[in-house]
């Protein structure tokens, strides 16, 4: 039985580019497509674009994680392992590991025949959105064996957006996620390390869907199509290369520079969303004060209730490598308990 991507039983998530609707695009990280179905036969009919490093999708299928190496450029078909049991339904969730290293459109599912798919359960009424970089990303996560350490060598296949505290984050709140992060990305253009040496900053892909000029022309994101009521700003990690003039001149011209532009993005995000409750972080990975410090004193001068600033017990110092799996299990319990004390409007 072939299930075509627009079958009205299939639940997406995350900004997707619905521009040729029997060929979805997921862009971002944890943008995903849920299904239940019978039988014991599934197959994922995928297309890849790489800009680079290994590409993997992600499926949790009855609970049991896979991660689906990619074709660089071109078509596949993913035969996704079903345990043959007495079990009669099944539920799989297939979703994007990594951030816009690469596109993938999603062109349907193959199952056994006379199987068919069946009623999903419903979209949680929470809806959250991450801006953020690589960590938010959840990129280098699976390498558990370095926890504290830097990064080893790696072409991708470390890298898991099922275990960022951002979606971590979302699991234990019950909410949606659009987790809006790319590995190496600050906040303005020509700084961090993404598109190097012509580097994007947050301030352009925000409101986009595609940025990464490696896969093609921008293409706008549309705002209306999902209003969270709570929007996580991660950013300040990778702002100080090539520069790191918070740390050098917190008064300087350059820092002055970065907090009106910081005070601008929580503006736009203002703008598109009045009424969400709006958190301002940092991460574990190793950074100096002088940008929280920067955070604390924009948000201030926001004037704004409802946007505040968290700090972790161990932000800028847990770790000098990305997070793995138990230091973003730490930072997601810490964020939970945060914004579960928070009075957000449309939470419950």
């Amino acid at each position: 039985m072939n299930i075509k991507p627009d079958h009205e039983k299939l639940l997406y998530t995350g900004r997707i580019d619905w521009s040729c609707p029997k060929e979805p695009v997921f862009v971002f990280p944890c943008t995903s497509v849920h299904m239940r179905f019978t039988g014991n036969t599934l197959k994922l009919h995928v297309k890849n674009r790489q800009a680079y490093w290994d590409n993997y999708l992600g499926c949790i299928l009855d609970g049991e994680q896979t991660s689906l190496p990619l074709p660089k450029d071109g078509t596949a078909v993913l035969d996704i392992p079903v345990v043959q049991t007495e079990r009669k339904e099944h539920e799989a969730v297939v979703f994007k590991r990594q951030d816009s290293c690469h596109e993938v459109s999603f062109l349907g599912a193959e199952l056994a025949d006379g199987a068919n798919l069946l009623d999903v359960p419903a979209q949680p009424k929470r809806r959250m959105e991450v801006y953020g970089d690589s960590v938010s990303a959840g990129e280098v996560s699976e390498a558990v064996d370095y926890t504290g350490c830097e990064d080893p060598e790696h072409n991708g296949e470390y890298s898991n957006s099922w275990y960022s505290y951002a979606w971590m984050t979302a699991r234990k709140l019950n909410a949606q996620i659009h987790d809006i992060a790319q590995g190496g990305m600050a906040l303005l253009d020509g700084t961090g390390w993404f598109h190097e040496p012509d580097y994007i900053g947050m301030e352009t892909a925000w409101n986009k869907i595609r940025y990464n000029p490696q896969l093609g022309e921008p293409l706008p994101w549309k705002f209306e199509s999902y209003v969270p009521q709570l929007v996580i700003v991660a950013l300040g990690q990778n702002d100080s290369h090539p520069q790191d003039y918070m740390k050098e001149d917190y008064f300087g011209e350059k820092a002055e520079r970065w907090r009106r532009h910081y005070k601008a993005f929580l503006g736009n995000l203002r703008e598109k969303y009045p009424d969400a409750h709006i958190v301002c972080c940092t991460t574990l990975l190793c950074h100096d004060q002088a940008w929280d410090r920067s955070i604390g004193q924009a948000v201030r001068e926001m004037g704004d209730d409802k946007i505040t600033q968290y700090l972790f017990r161990r932000c800028g110092n847990g770790t000098p490598g990305h997070l793995r799996i138990p230091e973003a299990e730490e930072m997601a319990q810490e964020l939970t308990e945060y914004i579960n004390k928070l009075n957000i409007e449309g939470w419950n």
